[in-house]
Parts: C-alpha cells; structure tokens; sequence
C-alpha cells in the first residue's frame, strides 16, 4: 500500500497532549500514513518518551523553539508521503479524520488543501472552526466559531484551512512552497492559503473530518502569552496584505483596509494593548523589504483575477463595492 499522507504534528512541551492524540491516530480507519512528530525543543522529556512508548512515529527534533511555521516546514521536508496533514498537537482525531479528508482531496481535483470541522475538546456540541474566512480589511476567522456543531453539516469551499487540522495536496505545496517562517507564528496558513489562492488553488471544509481542539496547546498560560499572540497577530496581518493582495485590489478594496487598521489601532487601547500594537507595526515596517521582495514573488506567479479573489473573500456587514471600490451603504 502507497503512502498516501504524511501527518506532521509540531509539538512543544506537549507530551500530555499526545497521549491523546497519537492514539487517535492509531485508530484511523486508513492505516496509509505515517506520523512525524516535530519537537519544538520540549522540556518535557518528549523525545525519549515517544521512542519508548510510540517507536514508529519519526521524530525531528530542533534545537531551539520556532514557533509553529519553522516545526512544520522540518516536518513537511521530511515527509514520505503523496499529501500532507497537519495536526496540532492538542487535537483528538475521529477515526474517520483522514479517510474523510482524503475522499475529499481525491474528489476536487484543484483543491489544494482540505480544512476539518474543528469541535471544541471540552463540549462537542460548540464549534471551534470550519476553515477559515478572510475579510478584506486583512483579518481571518475561524468560520462558526462558537456556533452549534450542527450548523456546519455541509461541505463546500472556504477561503482556507486552519493548519491545526487539514490536509495539503502535495502538487499544491510543491507549488506554491512552505510556510513562511518569518510570520514565526499566528496567520502563517492563512498566508499559504492566500497563496494558493492566487496560484489558481481552492480550499473545501470537510464536516465528516472531525478533530476535537483542546486550544492553546503550545503556550504555557493564556496570560503570558496573549501579548504574543496579540502582537504576531498584527505584525503578520500587515504583511499578509502587502504581500497577497494584488495592486487592483489595494486599490478597490484599499477603505476597508484603512478602517481595519483604524479600528485594530483603536481596540488596541481599549483593551490596553496599543504599546504592543505600536511594536508589531514597527516590526513590520522594519521588515517591509523582505515583505515586498516576497510581493513581488507571489504576484509574478498570479493566475486568478481578482474577481476570482472577491468572490471568496467577505467584507464586512454594512459595506459595499462599488465603482470606485469598497464603500459604506
């Protein structure tokens, strides 16, 4: 039997975790794939435990913490696999998880990714995420998040995947290439999405692919860490926009990135974030080079007008597009 998939879990400290997770993989209903493990130079004795306890899954362990786009490209590097699933370490898999979203890769020819239902670990009814949507003010969403798990039964396209739980054709990666490791982590696979999207690439949600998400698996404390997030959330959305969004669209849809970066700037104070706010624009003004250079790698390779690009990405309640671009009705 061929390999068909590669599952790449990165891990940090999250040995717990895989104690749930690896035999949730075991018991998949497709024995075609292999595990690897990416340590993210844990602390917690990971590395000698998976060699003792789970011999067959392969192991690359870094020496220092790259965040999560570093982990998993080491990991699609060593992948054997025809396609590639990412999991995070944090996630309990149905059986079905992969037979799924492999019936659904193999169904949509130009699909270069698949996204799982994403279910909360804690209360299976509540929905953690079915792919994820972008909205032209630069900002990504889980869809559903919070929702009824019921509401999200149907199949269909979604801007993205949520690279905690989904499936990579492996044309689709040679193509478009690995994540970007200068995002270190937050919104790297919206970017590879992105990316995709503009290389002629569509992504579909599978609702029979189910994985039950603990959250904030790789962090040690949602209080020490929130700033972080928050700061490489803004940081890596400005450069998801100068990067992916081709010139017609700055200049069509330029108001809504305007307001969202207003009202990010406003909400910053309001929850006592603006110094942090402040640092990640600087952070990426001081890596606007490097994000142009990236630019003009990505646009050369465009395939897809932008009409394509505006039938996918939403804007907001309360606006329109008009002649003159995106405008308040």
């Amino acid at each position: 039997m061929s390999l068909r998939v590669s599952v790449v879990v990165p891990t940090w400290n999250g040995r717990h975790h895989l104690d749930v997770l690896l035999p949730s993989l075991a018991a998949q209903t497709t024995t075609a794939f292999e595990t690897v493990v990416v340590d993210n130079a844990s602390t917690d004795g990971t590395v000698d435990w998976l060699a003792a306890e789970w011999p067959d899954v392969r192991v690359v362990a870094l020496p220092e913490n790259a965040g999560f786009a570093g982990p998993v490209n080491r990991g699609i590097e060593a992948a054997r696999g025809e396609h590639v699933a990412l999991v995070n370490n944090d996630v309990e898999l149905d059986p079905r998880f992969l037979e799924a979203l492999l019936a659904t890769l193999d169904a949509h020819p130009r699909a270069g990714s698949v996204a799982a239902r994403m279910v909360v670990f804690g209360d299976r009814d509540v929905l953690d995420g079915a792919g994820d949507e972008l909205f032209w003010q630069g900002t990504a969403h889980p869809r559903g998040r919070g929702e009824p798990v019921a509401r999200w039964d149907e199949p269909g396209e979604v801007f993205s995947a949520s690279g905690g739980a989904a499936l990579y054709r492996g044309a689709a990666l040679a193509e478009v290439g690995l994540l970007d490791e200068d995002f270190f982590a937050y919104q790297e696979d919206v970017d590879w999405g992105f990316r995709a999207r503009l290389a002629g690439w569509s992504c579909r949600y599978e609702p029979g692919a189910i994985a039950y998400h603990v959250g904030g698996g790789t962090t040690e404390s949602k209080a020490a860490a929130h700033p972080l997030v928050y700061r490489l959330n803004r940081r890596n959305g400005v450069a998801l926009v100068l990067k992916n969004y081709p010139a017609r669209a700055l200049l069509r849809h330029g108001p809504l990135v305007l307001w969202g970066m207003a009202l990010a700037l406003v909400g910053s104070a309001r929850v006592g974030m603006l110094r942090v706010h402040l640092q990640a624009l600087a952070e990426a003004g001081r890596a606007l080079p490097a994000t142009l250079r990236k630019r003009r790698a990505v646009q050369a390779t465009r395939r897809v007008p932008v009409s394509e690009l505006e039938r996918v990405v939403r804007r907001p309640r309360g606006w329109r597009l008009t002649p003159g671009g995106d405008r308040e009705a």
